[in-house]
């Protein structure tokens, strides 16, 4: 895991509404669930039980690791941000060559979601808009290729789920 984890506000409260969501309810069910299986007796072939502690086990890593994320968030507000770089958080217009534009918003490793085109900052998409300026041409280096882009416009606003 890298040092720091870079997180919008509106990350950071993801995180913390899925911790609560496992803390608060589904980790109390399943500890009921895991109880009452146990007291039926023979808890070797007690599907319940069984798949009970499983589940357990799965909510307690997701909660460690939830933890963790939390622990390491240093929190970027976009709308704070003044600048006519690319940075953490900024919303930017590209177009291609064809003259299609796509509106590209970089974000944390925690709040990758490609069919809303957020883009995390360490992705090759990421890394290859971070520090430009309006009108600077982009070479982003994908698997499929190479996606050139030129940068229309450059937003720090807050990012919406």
């Amino acid at each position: 895991m890298e040092k720091n984890n870079y997180i919008t506000p509106a990350g950071q409260k993801k995180l913390a509404d899925e911790l609560d969501q496992l803390m608060k309810v589904e980790r109390p069910e399943v500890t009921r669930l895991v109880s009452w299986a146990a007291s039926n007796g023979d808890r070797s072939e007690n599907a319940d039980y069984i798949y009970g502690k499983k589940r357990l086990r799965e909510i307690d890593r997701r909660i460690r690791f939830l933890s963790q994320r939390l622990d390491a968030a240093v929190v970027v507000d976009p709308t704070t941000i003044t600048s006519e770089k690319i940075q953490f958080g900024a919303t930017v217009k590209v177009q291609d060559e064809e003259g299609q534009t796509k509106v590209i918003t970089i974000v944390g490793v925690d709040e990758v979601d490609t069919s809303q085109n957020h883009y995390s900052w360490q992705s090759p998409v990421g890394r290859s808009l971070l520090g430009k300026q309006i009108g600077d041409e982009v070479t982003i280096h994908i698997p499929a290729g190479e996606l050139v882009y030129s940068v229309v416009s450059i937003e720090f606003k807050t990012i919406t789920r």
